[in-house]
């Protein structure tokens, strides 16, 4: 099924650049140490596996699913831990990897739990944000790209499942995605 794209926000080759970008900034940023990234599920999985592979430096991964969207497009406010990570992080250099900052209230809890597991060093990673959505200031020390108020969908961002896969980051076609939510994640 073709995609009912309006818009492609960043290309292909736009975001394999930026993902060499922020690799060699992380890799000279942690030389010497290990790093463990921590992907935020499921929308960070293909912007982590691309990072992790072109930082040059040990990295060791996991994973943490959280939740405060369901299948609606504004987040809810009310965070839950779905999966917690396999691996200890007490004085471990921790990289939270996320798809996308919007409000901040997630991360803003997200950090909040992680700071209390005394990791030596603890930031953050966002392939997007959008600080016009800000409800909490998120101190995010690498950013790819800086995006208006939209609601995006490829390279690991969804709506309702749908549209992860996709090797570029665009925006829907207002009428696709009113069915999309219309019909609880089932398309048309």
């Amino acid at each position: 099924m073709k995609a009912p794209i309006a818009e492609v926000l960043v290309g292909r080759e736009e975001l394999a650049a930026k993902v060499e970008d922020l690799a060699a900034q992380i890799s000279r940023d942690y030389e010497g140490k290990e790093i463990l990234l921590v992907g935020v599920l499921k929308g960070a999985v293909f912007f982590m596996a691309d990072l992790a592979r072109r930082i040059d430096a040990p990295v060791a991964l996991d994973f943490m699913a959280v939740s405060s969207y369901g299948s609606s497009t504004d987040s809810s406010g009310v965070v839950r831990i779905l999966k917690d990570l396999d691996l200890e992080i007490e004085g471990r250099h921790v990289l939270i990897v996320e798809d996308i900052i919007d409000s901040g209230l997630t991360l803003s809890y997200l950090l909040k739990n992680l700071r209390s597991r005394k990791p030596a060093s603890l930031e953050i990673c966002a392939l997007l944000t959008k600080p016009s959505r800000r409800r909490t200031e998120i101190p995010c020390k690498y950013v790819g790209f800086e995006i208006e108020d939209k609601f995006v969908v490829g390279y690991g961002l969804d709506l309702a499942d749908h549209f992860r896969t996709l090797d570029f980051i665009g925006v829907l076609t207002p009428e696709a995605a009113a069915a999309i939510v219309d019909h609880e994640g089932s398309l048309l």
